[in-house]
């Protein structure tokens, strides 16, 4: 449970990582336990008589199969622990330690068993176990950690070669004539094939991950096409569904529209048009961005708005008062240029919606349903009405001020006639704001 709520908290592409992390983990586990039986195998069988009569590994023997038998313990536990869902990042590295410290300690023994310099380290079998010690740590998707591994390997084979001396050159060499034989370049096969097993996994496991990062992109791709912006940041494709049955919250529902905008565009020129509504949408989207607030739809020359979450009302109310000094800013700079100024109605109410997203693979649209939606659209619509810029319903006002670390100013508000609205049965109490009017610092 703890680990699903980790994931919920992440983003999108932190959540795929680490469940690629896992997933590597244990393909990771499954591997080595799988190395560990092939070695086993290969020492019993292969090794184990050629070895006692030549008297190389009778003095290794024990440790050799307490190492394997220790590797594949070691392979079990984390695979259980992966699964359990309680590997945690940080452990790789020990892991990694072990894997690396696995080749190396076996080589080290190797060569003090047969009394051989360290000049001759890479003649050991245990060596060739060093391709699938990498592609271990390849499988985690870490550099920090692969050049870790590197560093280990190197710095530990590296001691090996200019540290262990020969201890009697006639032995040593007579010994030495084991490790070319058919039985040691047989265990080099195995050690060989084993690594390339890893290999062939690690590049299946990243084939995988690339593959699944092209189909989250693909499907962002689609749900922003489709969906707000906003909305389609925070959604994987496995959220989708969950999206589609909807859900009942309060949210704050805000409509802004251009005054007098069908009258203008009659005698405008395409472009000319095109261009003013570009500048529009920009300023809205601008407005929503800076107050956590997300873009709806844009409906002509007109634009609705949702503000759901940790004080949605106050930032509703702040994006209202934004717009209006976007539109008076903006105004000001067509009548410098020339041209005519803008301006707009504002609308705003609070209060229980219905949230979703609607529709099929070629056609999705995220939609805010109910009586809030409708009774925002009409405070929008009172505003050219009663001569004022922005209307909003006292409830929204109300929840503004509980939701706001500062309760937001009441200057400048005035308290409009109350509002009946088909199929309500109470009056909604509204207020309204004069355009121009700025609100209190």
């Amino acid at each position: 449970m703890k680990e699903r709520l980790h994931r919920m908290r992440m983003s999108p592409d932190a959540a795929l990582l680490r469940q690629a992390e896992l997933r590597a983990e244990m393909m990771v586990s499954v591997l080595r336990i799988f190395v560990s039986f092939g070695l086993l195998i290969a020492f019993l069988v292969i090794v184990g008589d050629d070895a006692e009569k030549s008297g190389i590994l009778r003095h290794q023997g024990g440790f050799v199969m307490l190492s394997l038998l220790s590797y594949l313990m070691i392979g079990v536990l984390s695979l259980w622990a992966a699964r359990k869902g309680l590997f945690r990042a940080w452990m790789t590295w020990p892991m990694v330690t072990l894997d690396c410290l696995f080749v190396i300690v076996n080589t080290w023994v190797g060569l003090v068993s047969s009394g051989l310099p360290g000049e001759l380290t890479f003649l050991l079998p245990p060596t060739w176990l060093v391709p699938a010690v990498l592609a271990f740590t390849l499988l985690r998707f870490n550099p920090y950690l692969q050049a870790y591994c590197v560093v280990l390997l190197v710095a530990g084979f590296g001691w090996l070669v200019f540290n262990v001396e020969m201890d009697d050159p006639v032995q040593a060499m007579a010994r030495a004539k084991f490790l070319v034989k058919d039985p040691a370049n047989v265990v080099r096969l195995v050690m060989i094939s084993l690594g390339g097993v890893v290999l062939v996994a690690a590049a299946l496991a990243l084939r995988s991950i690339l593959h699944r990062a092209l189909i989250e992109t693909e499907n962002r791709l689609t749900l922003t096409r489709y969906l707000p912006a906003r909305l389609a940041e925070r959604l994987g494709a496995e959220d989708l569904t969950s999206l589609r049955q909807g859900a009942r919250q309060e949210m704050g529902v805000l409509f802004v529209d251009i005054r007098g905008f069908t009258t203008w565009a009659e005698t405008r020129d395409p472009t000319e048009v095109s261009a003013f509504i570009t500048e529009f949408r920009i300023r809205v989207q601008k407005a929503a961005r800076e107050t956590g607030g997300m873009v709806d739809k844009f409906i002509g020359d007109g634009a609705m708005l949702l503000f759901e979450g940790a004080g949605a009302a106050a930032r509703a109310l702040q994006c209202s008062l934004r717009l209006s000094e976007e539109t008076r800013d903006w105004s000001a700079l067509r009548l410098a240029e020339g041209r005519s100024p803008v301006h707009v109605g504002i609308g705003l109410h609070w209060g229980e919606v219905f949230s979703g997203v609607v529709g099929d693979e070629d056609r999705l649209e995220y939609t805010a349903l109910g009586d809030t939606v409708n009774t925002a659209a009409r405070l929008e619509q009172m505003t050219k009405d009663c001569g004022m810029e922005i209307v909003v319903s006292a409830c929204a006002l109300d929840a503004a001020e509980a939701g706001a670390a500062v309760a937001p100013a009441r200057e400048g508000w005035t308290a409009l006639e109350p509002v009946f609205l088909r199929g309500r049965s109470q009056p909604v109490a509204v207020l309204g704001r004069r355009e121009g009017t700025r609100p209190e610092s």
